[in-house]
């Protein structure tokens, strides 16, 4: 089987390492891909940082720091502390030693004129992921968000300096109309078994993934079910501020809002199921009369166990929809 999921961030890197646990302990032979959101990269003292897919590649690699949620365990902070000394890197913008060598890596390889596919993959070939990263799109999307006082900062300013305090109206890629699915992404789409949604950002991580022209209609197209996992439990963002981020596109903090928001791919949305926390059972009813499968399980992603089991729920559904597919339902 060949699951490909969609995200970034910690979320998804959470969800990923449940996924690969379940496919372990049962022993299969099963393919995971992962099409990897690039639109918060940006450029940082001549460097091309990538935080969603690097938060993914240190976690499945055992070597991110699991306090902070980001960045490389045992991390040093020398080269970033006198980067800002020299003016020559915003000082709300840490970056640590071991992963500036991810950076400067990643910035050589783009320069000597590979593709974010190929810097993909090289640098996932220096531990055994047992996951394939693809990027959304091997074009360059950064996301700047317009702010209520009719300013403008790329997406990382306002996340990261800003801690999406500065109120904000819209999102967007820049040069995005001009981008197209990386091969991988294409690839993995069209030879899926299943196609996953991340518990990540639905507005900053999944949908930039989304907004690339031909994603969309790839995943429309994919005779594979599309499920995904929200991550909004009891009302409230499991992590990060994606509260902040639904509420500048108007859409409400809650599993029920963000599962309608993506809408039921048999009405011309994306979803075919989704599933919630036993907490927000109460939504299930409705959303299966809006045409998505809805069910309620556990999502709090403790341990090795629990994430592998909700992994085993997501790929449930999925075969249930499946089934339902071939039956002709």
């Amino acid at each position: 089987m060949r699951y490909t999921v969609i995200g970034g961030g910690v979320g998804c890197a959470r969800f990923v390492k449940g996924l690969r646990e379940h496919v372990r302990r049962t022993g299969a032979e099963d393919r995971i891909d992962v099409i990897v959101n690039t639109a918060d990269d940006w450029w940082v003292s001549g460097l091309r940082i990538s935080p969603d897919h690097d938060s993914l590649l240190y976690a499945l690699a055992g070597v991110n720091d699991d306090g902070r949620g980001w960045g490389r365990a045992d991390e040093t902070e020398r080269v970033s502390s006198e980067l800002a000394a020299w003016g020559a890197a915003p000082d709300w913008f840490t970056l640590g030693d071991l992963d500036l060598g991810t950076h400067i890596a990643r910035t050589t390889w783009l320069r000597e004129g590979a593709t974010p596919s190929e810097v993909f993959r090289r640098l996932g070939s220096r531990w055994d992921l047992g996951v394939t990263l693809h990027p959304a799109t091997d074009a360059e999307i950064d996301t700047h968000v317009q702010t209520a006082d009719g300013g403008s900062m790329h997406f990382q300013e306002w996340w990261v300096r800003h801690r999406a305090q500065v109120a904000a109206v819209s999102f967007a890629q820049r040069a995005i109309a001009d981008a197209r699915p990386s091969p991988g992404a294409a690839e993995t789409i069209a030879a899926a078994d299943a196609i996953l949604l991340a518990p990540s950002n639905p507005v900053v991580s999944v949908g930039p993934v989304l907004a690339v022209p031909g994603m969309r209609e790839a995943l429309l197209a994919a005779d594979a079910p599309i499920v995904g996992v929200s991550g909004i439990i009891s009302g409230a963002v499991v992590r990060g501020m994606a509260d902040a981020c639904l509420a500048a596109i108007g859409v409400a903090t809650s599993a029920e809002a963000v599962a309608l928001h993506y809408g039921a791919r048999s009405r011309g949305g994306l979803l075919d199921g989704w599933l919630v926390d036993e907490s927000d059972a109460s939504a299930v009813e409705p959303l299966d009369a809006a045409g998505i499968r809805a069910r309620a399980v556990p999502l709090w992603l403790r341990d090795p166990g629990t994430s592998a089991q909700l992994a085993a729920d997501t790929l449930a559904l999925a075969a249930d929809l499946r089934g339902e597919v071939r039956d002709g339902r």
